[in-house]
């Protein structure tokens, strides 16, 4: 027995060796394309993060609390928006907050404009989905830090490596979310568009995805969570955002700057919950 333990261990198999090499390959011949894509990335964050932090702190705030209360019709979510946001400024992490939430925006945009068609598209070939369902398990189940090293490999350090991980991480949400919400329109509602003659367009835009809607803000939501989840992970390859604070805080054990920098991510989830979350229907509708 211990011999065949042995003949096991000499005869590894080289996977680990064969995904280096593939990612060595890629670098050596499409190092420029790398280059180009970190540089274009990097330059369309940080445009918008210095957007974000070139606008007056309270100026913002009143924007984004006019914004939630032009998505939700709630003046009290808006008061909510504005107080939160006073509160985080008010603890020093505004500037960190932006960052992350310039980080939090675009990964999710991605996401979803990745996430939704390829959702779709599973929920109409049963065999895609299938093919899809260990990729997306892989995705979910890797330890963060294993691809964030391809990553760092391929764009360097900076906003990119840690956009790209966190894409990685959030995309099977909007994809199983939507797969579910297509797959579960009832079939009278499909052969009923069918039976009025709509095509697979006008079915996909009139009955599916108004029905399925819920289901896919219920994955842009997790979306959102899964973004916010991986922000002290993007910190380390030199994402910026409320992460830096916390890893700084975990390097000197410094137990104020922690909690304070944990619950600017806390409040800035709940904001961003309150208003991207789907309003519930009324009651007997």
């Amino acid at each position: 027995m211990d011999e065949v333990t042995q003949w096991l261990v000499d005869h590894k198999i080289p996977v680990g060796k064969g995904i280096e090499a593939a990612v060595n390959f890629i670098k050596d011949y499409s190092l420029d394309f790398f280059d180009w894509f970190s540089d274009t990335v990097s330059a369309v964050v940080d445009g918008f993060t210095a957007l974000l932090t070139g606008t007056p702190p309270l100026l913002l705030i009143l924007v984004l609390a006019g914004l939630a209360f032009a998505l939700r019709r709630s003046w009290r979510l808006s008061l909510f928006v504005a107080l939160a946001l006073l509160f985080i400024l008010n603890q020093g992490y505004w500037k960190e907050t932006l960052e992350t939430l310039s980080l939090v925006v675009f990964a999710t945009m991605a996401s979803m404009a990745i996430g939704v068609p390829v959702g779709i598209a599973a929920a109409r070939r049963p065999w895609l989905y299938n093919a899809l369902r260990p990729i997306l398990d892989l995705m979910q189940t890797l330890p963060t830090f294993v691809y964030l090293i391809p990553t760092l490999v391929l764009f360097g350090l900076g906003a990119v490596p840690g956009l790209i991980s966190t894409i990685v991480f959030a995309l099977p949400a909007p994809i199983r979310l939507t797969y579910l919400g297509i797959s579960a329109v009832p079939k009278t509602l499909v052969e009923a568009g069918e039976a009025f003659g709509a095509s697979r367009t006008q079915l996909l835009l009139k009955i599916e995805l108004p029905h399925a809607l819920p289901t896919i803000m219920a994955g842009l939501t997790q979306c959102i969570m899964l973004s916010l989840s991986m922000v002290v992970i993007a910190a380390l390859v030199g994402a910026g955002g409320l992460g830096v604070p916390v890893v700084r805080a975990l390097n000197s054990v410094r137990v104020a700057m922690g909690f304070e920098a944990g619950l600017a991510i806390v409040v800035l989830a709940i904001i961003l919950d309150r208003v991207c979350r789907q309003p519930d229907r009324p009651k007997g509708r």
